[in-house]
């Protein structure tokens, strides 16, 4: 079938993206599904720094590539051996599929699915191979998902069924943002009641991690970033305290406000700098996090003998460390019952075509979570 989709033709085109366009949004071709797949008809698909880091080369990707992570949408067709799945079916794409036979999938681990991180890194389904083509050519997936599209052929097991009765903009929010930023709380970081937590980088998935932190009872959720009006964002979430990390004296500024630094610091910038900012602000016998993605050239110094002396722990988290099926539902029930306004992530929702304007916007710093509408 002829599809509508954003591809970007080659990495690393400079900005500003509404000029240099280096997503195009153009007419190709979608196979129908396979053993184990799912034809979806996407109705809202999230931008993420994750998306903009291949169009900037800080993670170099396969191209023509259709780009897009973190989508929900409505199940159209079901290829063979897939029973639990129907048209119809409302549904929340997940960036890492799992096999569930791998050594991490069997120990509970689906975010480190081997054949799955294979797949992505190869551009392809899990099941091998391209469903996207432009003039017989393939034209290669985003995280085994590609939905910055109006369709999209994927993996039963990038796939979450839902209720038919969240709205779909907010849904899509959970595949990337919410599993990641506030799965980092809950299942990496265990952000305990009456401790003190930092989050590091105030995008979609920072602020997530703050509204996850006041779920689990944090005493403390200092909010950290360089832009004041993040800051602000970050206040109106909950956050108890803000620090601007340009300011010369913030570390000595967080450990003073939590009494010698925080039990758990949370960074989700890409950026080795803010993530030694977030190991600098934690305590003796404390634990930093990062879900950031650096450029895999960067390196991270740090003073190794206080991973020891200090009983210090640092660590990733991918995907939230989580288990989707488990945890998107958890967070769509925090959300119902308002203890998790999603929604207010959402700063605009655009059409597909405007999506290089969405990418500028994005690196400047004005937009938290941009959401393409396909309705519009």
């Amino acid at each position: 079938m002829k599809i509508k989709a954003a591809v970007l033709e080659e990495i690393g085109r400079p900005g500003p993206y509404a000029e240099t366009k280096p997503v195009t949004v153009q007419e190709i071709d979608l196979e129908a599904p396979r053993k184990g797949e799912v034809l979806v008809k996407m109705v809202a698909a999230g931008i993420c720094h994750s998306d903009l880091s291949v169009v900037n080369g800080d993670r170099p990707r396969q191209t023509p590539m259709v780009l897009g992570h973190e989508g929900a949408g409505v199940v159209q067709a079901v290829g063979e051996d897939v029973t639990d799945l129907h048209p119809g079916d409302h549904v929340v794409s997940v960036f890492v599929p799992s096999c569930g036979h791998c050594g991490p999938c069997q120990s509970g681990r689906p975010a480190l699915c081997e054949p799955g991180a294979a797949a992505n890194g190869r551009g392809e389904l899990l099941s091998g191979g391209t469903r996207l083509s432009r003039n017989g050519e393939p034209v290669y997936h985003m995280t085994g998902v590609s939905c910055f599209a109006d369709h999209a052929t994927v993996s039963r097991r990038s796939l979450i069924k839902i209720d038919p009765r969240i709205p779909l903009h907010i849904a899509a929010l959970m595949g990337c943002a919410v599993l990641t930023g506030a799965g980092a709380v809950f299942n990496s970081g265990d952000v305990k009641p009456g401790g003190t937590t930092a989050v590091v980088g105030l995008g979609g998935v920072g602020l997530a991690a703050v509204m996850g932190a006041l779920v689990a009872g944090a005493e403390k959720v200092i909010a950290i970033d360089r832009l004041p009006e993040k800051l602000e964002l970050a206040s109106e979430f909950g956050a108890t305290h803000t620090v601007n990390s340009s300011d010369a004296d913030a570390v000595a500024a967080v450990k003073d406000l939590t009494g010698g630094g925080v039990d758990v610091a949370l960074d989700f910038t890409g950026n080795v700098h803010a993530l030694r900012f977030a190991y600098d602000i934690t305590r003796r016998g404390g634990t930093t996090i990062t879900a950031g993605l650096p450029n895999p050239k960067a390196q991270l110094e740090l003073p190794a003998v206080t991973l020891t002396a200090e009983e210090r722990v640092l660590k990733g988290s991918y995907l939230g460390s989580g288990v989707p099926s488990r945890d998107i539902p958890k967070f769509l029930d925090l959300h119902a019952c308002g203890r998790m306004p999603v929604e207010k992530l959402m700063t605009h929702r655009i059409r597909l075509e405007d999506i290089n304007e969405g990418f500028d916007r994005l690196h400047d710093g004005a937009a938290i979570r941009q959401v393409i509408d396909f309705t519009l």
